[in-house]
């Protein structure tokens, strides 16, 4: 299990860093600097223990956004020489600032945190993936103010979906909206959020679509 250290405090804080990403992003559907409200959140396992995972949707009032970071103490590697760079990535000269970093963040307990967009990050993929293979549940993350956020992998298609077989989609807009089964589709991440608070109803969707490759 990841190690929680309550009362620890991160400078920058995500209410200071996340707006402008967030902003600046081509599935942002406002257009100036967001104030971002905290739905929910759930958390994801590295293994190796060596990188947090955790997945906040957020609300700028008019829609809700589903934000997957990765939590580092050291930068991701960048692609190996001939390698294809990750999805959104830009080409650049070596020591350019790196596309996937979302910030760079001062943890009081864990010391600096590169914190990445996680649909880049490979153990990112590889835990989605299992969560999608076991029909998996994530751990939710318990914030003051928002409700409880889950989150569990379907698995659809009959042999066990990998890295190298599907493509995985992350639902950056969130909506209460669960796709038909079709042909092609290996798996889903379907989860369950309180737009309103705690006290406020339950809503259900899906998060992560795992497509076969070539469909």
């Amino acid at each position: 299990m990841a190690v929680i250290y309550r009362g620890a405090t991160l400078t920058p804080h995500f209410r200071e860093f996340l707006p402008p990403w967030v902003a600046r992003q081509v599935w942002y559907s406002g257009a100036e600097v967001p104030s971002l409200q905290l739905i929910g959140a759930f958390r994801l396992e590295d293994p190796a223990g060596q990188v947090g995972i955790e997945t906040q949707l957020l609300s700028d009032g008019a829609a809700i956004y589903q934000v997957p970071m990765t939590y580092r103490g050291a930068p991701l590697p960048r692609t190996p020489a001939g390698e294809k760079p990750a999805a959104g990535a830009c080409p650049g000269e070596a020591g350019s600032a790196d596309p996937r970093l979302i910030a760079a963040a001062d943890h009081s307990v864990l010391g600096t945190r590169w914190i990445y967009d996680a649909e880049q990050d490979p153990v990112w993929l590889e835990q989605v993936l299992r969560l999608i293979r076991v029909n998996g549940r994530a751990d939710p993350s318990v914030r003051p103010g928002a409700g409880v956020t889950t989150a569990r992998g379907q698995r659809l298609a009959g042999r066990d979906p990998t890295a190298g077989q599907v493509e995985v989609e992350v639902c950056r807009l969130v909506t209460p909206l669960v796709p038909a089964r079709q042909e092609g589709l290996a798996g889903l991440v379907i989860g369950t959020w309180q737009p309103s608070g705690p006290d406020g109803p339950t809503e259900e969707g899906c998060l992560v679509l795992a497509r076969e490759r070539g469909r």
